[in-house]
């Protein structure tokens, strides 16, 4: 693979990382209480080689599979659990 199709596929990477991030932020954060925990989905669906998770969003098949039915709790340790899975920090986490 050559140097440029590396570096190409690393700053697409960041970018979806980034993305990821925004949307935890606004998931987690932000949301009203009364609303449905938002999907991190960012329109990226394809599995990873060893088919273990979605490079985008960083779920397992069985974590998409659980997310329909899943209710606010459910959803909420996806969401942990896909941000270890990507390296990112949990945005409900306080830096205090």
């Amino acid at each position: 693979m050559s140097t440029e199709l590396l570096q190409e596929q690393q700053e697409l990477q960041a970018q979806q990382l980034v993305q990821l991030a925004s949307k935890a932020e606004v998931a987690l954060v932000w949301a009203e209480a009364d609303q449905p925990v938002a999907s991190p989905c960012i329109n990226v669906c394809r599995m990873t080689e060893d088919r273990s998770y979605c490079k985008g969003c960083f779920r397992t098949i069985d974590e998409i599979r659980a997310w329909s039915k899943g209710d606010s709790e459910l959803r909420l340790q996806i969401w942990g659990q896909l941000l270890q899975r990507a390296g990112l920090k949990d945005p409900r986490e306080s830096d205090i």
